[in-house]
């Protein structure tokens, strides 16, 4: 899922990197299990149809069609124009990501906010633990090309604020790059086979400043 949430300096001025930023009725509509699995569903594996996606989480079509109009309505995917037959409709995630921003005044919003942010880290730990099961078995250039990394730092707010704006910079040029061949592919009515679904997960966080050893 491309996605940036703003939370943790939520005080501090922030960069958004992300083409929009989802407003109180989006957060409340996105932060439903079914709607998440959706998007993950779109967002892996490409355009599908809610017969296909049905097949996958278990519902009924029109259950899928329902939660596809309002993922839609909230400009999270679209259409997938010149694909399908008739009456067949293929969906596909909106491109250019969206950021979740800073926590909403409206009481139901901000819980909404804590659901997605809970299953953003639901869906990491998913991600890893899946890439250290494959990783044995993946082309040695995809194992080459990953990694894990960790860092400890002594950093002041400001300083945090400024790598994390500086990281975000690199991972929107490599996002650009990303659409553009998204678009070429649809053009061309087939994929770049050298290029795959990567998935980049960074966190910045300050350990233990709610707990009152901020500047200790």
């Amino acid at each position: 899922m491309d996605s940036f949430a703003k939370i943790g300096l939520h005080k501090m001025k922030s960069k958004s990197f992300s083409s929009r930023t989802l407003d109180a009725n989006a957060l409340k509509s996105f932060a439903h299990p079914l709607r998440l699995r959706i998007y993950e569903l779109l967002d892996e594996h490409g355009p599908s149809t809610a017969t296909k996606l049905a097949a996958l989480v278990g519902q009924n079509t029109g259950a899928t069609s329902y939660h596809l109009r309002e993922l839609a309505k909230h400009g999270m995917i679209e259409v997938a124009q010149g694909m399908g037959r008739g009456k067949e409709k293929y969906w596909r995630i909106v491109l250019g990501g969206f950021t979740y921003g800073d926590t909403p005044p409206d009481p139901e919003a901000a819980g909404a906010l804590e659901f997605l942010l809970d299953d953003l880290v639901r869906q990491r730990g998913a991600e890893l633990t899946r890439w250290r099961a494959e990783a044995a078995g993946a082309p040695e250039e995809w194992v080459q090309a990953s990694g894990f990394g960790r860092r400890s730092l002594r950093l002041t707010a400001a300083e945090t604020g400024e790598m994390r704006d500086a990281v975000f910079e690199v991972l929107e040029r490599y996002r650009g790059l990303s659409d553009r061949r998204v678009r070429e592919d649809a053009a061309a009515g087939s994929q770049d086979r050298a290029a795959g679904h990567v998935v980049v997960h960074f966190d910045v966080l300050p350990i233990g400043a709610g707990d009152g050893e901020e500047g200790e």
